[in-house]
């Protein structure tokens, strides 16, 4: 049984560091007797993530995310930089008792709120709907799996019966 990560994008064949040598991997599969097995789930949510269009979804997904969180992670350091280092400019008045400082921090709060709006509008015109194909396709797969091992069994259920 391997243990692969199905969110890496390169399934690693041994990640214990020993250089493949030992663990479950390095079992002599030439033991085994009889025929090939038929392919499981694993073998289906694997050939999913080697496909072209689930690395199509993760490649939409990296062009939005990675430029934002670098944008949101520099915006919030430069207030935290700012309120430390200039803490006479932030609390500069701008209207009344509001003074910089304040501005900054609500303004935090809206772009938290504009980076989710932007995420969710991001994933229902880029991503949804070829994730969604994937899912779809990937469950058709283990089902029709499933069906094939059901018929099997109840074959053999139904050859003992008659016996």
């Amino acid at each position: 049984m391997r243990l692969d990560d199905p969110w890496d994008d390169v399934p690693a064949p041994d990640r214990s560091g020993r250089g493949g040598t030992g663990g479950v991997a390095d079992l002599d599969a030439s033991a085994a007797v009889g025929p090939d097995p038929e392919p499981g789930a694993a073998d289906i949510y694997l050939e999913v993530h080697r496909s072209a269009a689930f690395r199509e979804v993760r490649r939409r997904y990296r062009c939005f995310v990675a430029p934002a969180a670098v944008a949101f992670l520099l915006w919030y350091l430069a207030y935290v930089v700012a309120a430390t280092t200039a803490p006479d400019l932030m609390a500069r008045p701008v209207a009344g008792a509001v003074n910089v400082a304040m501005v900054a921090g609500l303004g935090q709060f809206l772009t938290t709120f504009l980076l989710t709006w932007a995420y969710a509008r991001h994933a229902r015109l880029r991503r949804d709907r070829a994730a969604l194909d994937l899912r779809w396709d990937t469950q058709e797969m283990t089902r029709g799996l499933g069906r094939e091992r059901a018929r099997g069994l109840g074959q053999e259920t139904a050859g003992g019966l008659g016996r």
